[in-house]
C-alpha cells in the first residue's frame, strides 16, 4: 500500500500503468479507520494484480474535491488517469470493496 499525497497523486495513480486502487480517508473519519485493516488485506491479497494506494483527504483538501470525493470513506479504481469506478459511504463495506477489486483484475 503506497500513501500518497498531493505531491505524488499525479505521478503514483493518474500517470500509472494499469488499474490502480485510491482509498480516500480523513483522520476523523470512523468509517475509514475500521475499513483500513480490510483495505490492507486485500492489498496483501491482490498487490500483484493492481497497485493500492491511499490518500488523506484531510491533508489534500483541494486534491479530494477535484477527484470529487464529497463524502468519506471513498474507494476508488482508477485507470490511465480516468476514475473508472468507486464506492462510497455507507456502500464502501468489506464485501463491495473486494467486488469491486476482483472485477479489474
Amino acid at each position: 500500500m503506497i500513501d500518497v499525497d498531493k505531491n505524488t497523486f499525479q505521478t503514483e495513480v493518474l500517470e500509472a500503468e494499469g488499474y490502480v486502487f485510491v482509498d480516500f480517508y480523513g483522520d476523523g473519519c470512523v468509517p475509514c479507520q475500521a475499513l483500513m485493516p480490510k483495505v490492507h488485506e486485500f492489498a496483501d491479497k491482490y498487490g500483484d494484480k493492481m497497485k493500492f494506494t491511499s490518500l488523506n483527504t484531510t491533508k489534500a483538501r483541494r486534491l479530494a474535491i477535484g477527484q470529487k470525493i464529497l463524502g468519506l470513506p471513498v474507494m476508488a479504481i482508477y485507470k490511465d488517469g480516468q476514475k473508472v469506478e468507486e464506492v462510497v459511504k455507507e456502500d464502501a463495506t468489506p464485501e463491495s470493496i473486494e467486488a469491486m477489486i476482483q472485477k479489474y483484475i
